[in-house]
């Protein structure tokens, strides 16, 4: 018996739904739905692809919430008296119910995943970096037919215990895999990565970098110039289509330590200066700590960035060369998708 694969795709930054994208690549013999409340931002969508728009599960701007309830220690979110949470829950199990046989990959949501199991929907849960022991997280794992990890055993951190059993370790992929690095490296080029989560690399540090490094060419990527500057070793590009071009040609690469970001870094081996930031179940900070002390890798918390001394650091690193040895898997996407696939043979034959 045939069956849909449907992908919950979590709104917040650009990484969820990247990650969604390259698996749905490798999934084209198979009916496709996307469901999320950020899918506007898909450029170019797959034959195999059909899209389900969520409302935000947050307040509109005249509800009224119920604030005086307690949250459920069993729930990341679920506040009550949204409108937008009813919506996006009708609209899922009526997905759960006219797609049926279905299997549902979710990137990422506790509540999504326990939801699907209540409609009697099998799960795989993609599984991050963080500390994700909470009674939350503990009962969406349970529940989950399989976790998929999109990186390698090495750089898993924390106990083997019946999750880690229950997680199959898929490799590393990143939207540069093919991308081939022919451009000749600028010794004194330095590129610094923005990403939509939220950053403490904001202008003020970049000026700041910038003006005690004047020898160096900094290229901003994903940042617009809002205030004008008169630096000639400084430059703002915004949004940027093809970003291996300017990459290619950097001797170092800045930026935080989201899973996107370092495993683009790993694609290109490139130099990499990571800054974790805040982030739920410090998932950053844990993934900092997977890749921390190997050579041309360094990272630098938030707290230090104006301590740092930039241009001996930049001088140190630019001697050494990147060591991002297994990181990424060559086969990563396809077994990503074949351990998919697989999971959904298993109960569409029932």
């Amino acid at each position: 018996m045939s069956f849909t694969i449907a992908f919950y795709v979590h709104h917040h930054g650009s990484g969820h739904l990247m990650r969604t994208m390259q698996i749905v690549n490798a999934l084209k013999g198979y009916q496709v739905i996307l469901m999320g409340s950020g899918l506007n931002k898909i450029k170019q969508l797959p034959p195999h692809v059909s899209l389900v728009h969520l409302p935000l599960d947050i307040p509109e701007e005249n509800e009224k919430v119920v604030a005086d309830s307690l949250p459920p220690t069993g729930l990341h979110y679920a506040p009550l008296g949204i409108q937008g949470s009813r919506d996006r829950v009708a609209i899922m199990t009526d997905v759960f119910r006219s797609h049926y046989p279905l299997i549902l990959v979710v990137d990422v949501s506790v509540e999504v995943a326990l939801l699907a199991r209540l409609a009697g929907i099998p799960t795989i849960i993609i599984r991050q970096h963080g500390k994700r022991n909470d009674l939350a997280h503990q009962l969406a794992y349970n529940s989950a037919e399989l976790l998929i990890a999109p990186f390698a055993k090495s750089m898993y951190i924390g106990e083997e215990d019946h999750f880690f059993k229950k997680t199959f370790f898929a490799g590393g992929f990143s939207k540069f895999d093919q991308t081939k690095n022919d451009q000749e490296t600028d010794p004194k080029m330095i590129c610094i990565l923005i990403g939509k989560g939220g950053t403490s690399i904001n202008p003020e540090l970049i000026l700041h970098i910038a003006m005690s490094c004047p020898s160096y060419h900094f290229n901003v990527m994903g940042l617009s110039n809002r205030e004008t500057h008169n630096l000639k070793n400084l430059q703002f590009h915004g949004e940027v289509n093809d970003p291996a071009l300017l990459i290619g040609r950097a001797m170092l690469m800045m930026g935080n330590t989201g899973h996107n970001t370092v495993m683009e870094m790993a694609s290109l081996n490139k130099r990499f200066i990571g800054i974790p930031e805040a982030r739920p179940f410090e998932e950053q900070l844990e993934k900092a700590k997977s890749i921390e002390g190997r050579s041309g890798i360094l990272i630098i918390h938030p707290q230090q960035l104006y301590q740092t001394n930039w241009a001996d650091v930049f001088e140190k690193i630019s001697s050494k060369e990147p060591d991002w040895k297994d990181v990424i898997h060559a086969a990563a996407l396809s077994n990503v998708a074949n351990a998919i696939i697989n999971t959904g043979k298993n109960f569409s034959k029932y």
